[in-house]
């Protein structure tokens, strides 16, 4: 691919970067949603009353909130990692504790310094460690 840079794409597998990306990686992850309403709804007649998924990397939680997004009823709620500790600054947890800013050509809730360059963030999470 290297040979061939000026027309390759490499595919990240977050839901992150600029157009199209995210959205390509809602279509091959939305699989996980369509599969979880289809299930609970042959066992429980119903739909859940929350759907819980991480959001470190946001292919797990686009993933299976896709098929609810427009689910009134269902609660969806983003869970991020504490890492050694909200309080102590060592964590991955940008959306609760972060500031606005551009990552891979999207604007995003980032860790980062007052200078705005990215920090470490205090994770084992795929797409944050």
């Amino acid at each position: 691919w290297s040979y061939s840079y000026k027309n390759s794409h490499y595919m990240i597998g977050t839901a992150a970067g600029p157009h199209p990306y995210p959205i390509i990686v809602r279509e091959f992850q939305k699989i996980i949603g369509e599969e979880t309403k289809k299930q609970i709804l042959e066992q429980e007649n119903r739909l859940p009353d929350s759907i819980i998924a991480c959001v470190g990397g946001g292919s797990n939680a686009i993933g299976i909130f896709s098929e609810f997004i427009d689910e009134k009823k269902v609660n969806l709620i983003g869970v991020e990692p504490g890492g050694k500790g909200i309080n102590a600054g060592k964590h991955g947890a940008p959306l609760q504790h972060g500031r606005t800013g551009i990552f891979f050509g999207m604007k995003s809730h980032l860790m980062q310094n007052n200078e705005g360059q990215i920090q470490e963030s205090w994770s084992i999470s795929a797409g944050l460690d």
